[in-house]
């Protein structure tokens, strides 16, 4: 077996029951499993008292920010378990990361992650962060949750951060799209059942539509740029592809990459897998590109 036919074997011999404590063993147990690099600084801290923590490499640009917003259901993962993946973010943008362990379902239903997002985008502006010099990233339900930050900060005023990277995002709760039948046998990862289960610990009784939990449900006018990531053989496949559209009819600039054959936020593995260090790298260039295109606007506006 090749690589990815060696990780998508390990992904599905994975036990379908386990309860939230397992899985967040499992989730965090990535971070075990990929160790940092030696150049990479981690430093502790709480944003706007929210548990966070800031990594950088030799190449970041100190002035520069990646605020990255974890998956894993809403319930699952942790800094942990994403420090890894976040840092070579970071790397290949040349940005600081600062990453946030937001409050997880069952215990802090939404909107706790929410406002946890929105106190950490606070906390950078406090830090001395401009919005031009701040992106947002985040994968599967971190990726939903960064679209949700961007809406939530649009109704409060406040400015929009340079741009937004999605991976795998999760942006509908209703669980309905045609990819979760027509990729049930493909994808070695999330199927209806598990992603119904996880809703229903993040909203509880409320509507499904809920535009803050479901932002393919909300108006998207206004928000920074996206850029979205997601694989062929993904359940949410169609997430990210009507997130796609709803962003491009809302007149926001999208950039939608669908990877031939990938699973569910492989990025999450370039320690093992070519596609994901070819998607790590990219994603950061693409960023890269954005936040310095944001960068040029404000100086033309300046002037």
């Amino acid at each position: 077996m090749n690589e990815l036919e060696q990780l998508e074997a390990m992904l599905r011999a994975r036990p379908a029951s386990l309860s939230n404590e397992q899985r967040r063993a499992a989730y965090d147990a990535l971070g075990d499993l990929f160790p940092l690099a030696a150049d990479v600084r981690v430093e502790q801290v709480v944003a706007h008292g929210v548990p966070a923590e800031w990594t950088s490499t030799p190449v970041a640009n100190t002035s520069e920010v990646i605020l990255y917003l974890h998956g894993g259901g809403y319930a699952w993962g942790s800094l942990k378990s994403h420090r890894h993946l976040v840092c070579e973010v970071g790397r290949a943008a040349a940005m600081r990361t600062l990453a946030l362990d937001y409050g997880r379902a069952p215990e802090f239903p939404f909107p706790q992650a929410l406002e946890d997002a929105v106190s950490g985008y606070r906390f950078l502006a406090d830090s001395g962060f401009k919005p031009h010099q701040i992106a947002v990233a985040g994968d599967s339900a971190g990726a939903g949750l960064a679209v949700a930050l961007l809406v939530r900060l649009k109704e409060q005023g406040l400015q929009q951060p340079a741009c937004a990277l999605l991976f795998s995002p999760w942006v509908d709760m209703t669980v309905s799209a045609d990819s979760y039948d027509r990729n049930a046998q493909r994808d070695p990862v999330l199927n209806r059942e598990l992603m119904n289960s996880l809703a229903e610990q993040y909203l509880g009784t409320r509507p499904r539509k809920t535009p803050l939990a479901s932002p393919v449900f909300a108006d998207l006018g206004g928000i920074a740029p996206l850029t979205i990531f997601v694989g062929a053989t993904e359940s949410l496949l169609d997430d990210a592809i009507a997130l796609g559209r709803a962003a491009g009819l809302a007149d926001v600039s999208v950039r939608l990459e669908i990877w031939p054959k990938m699973f569910h936020i492989w990025p999450n593995y370039h320690q093992v897998l070519a596609q994901g260090r070819q998607g790590v790298d990219r994603a950061g260039r693409l960023l890269r590109e954005t936040v310095d295109a944001a960068h040029n606007v404000r100086n033309l506006v300046r002037n």
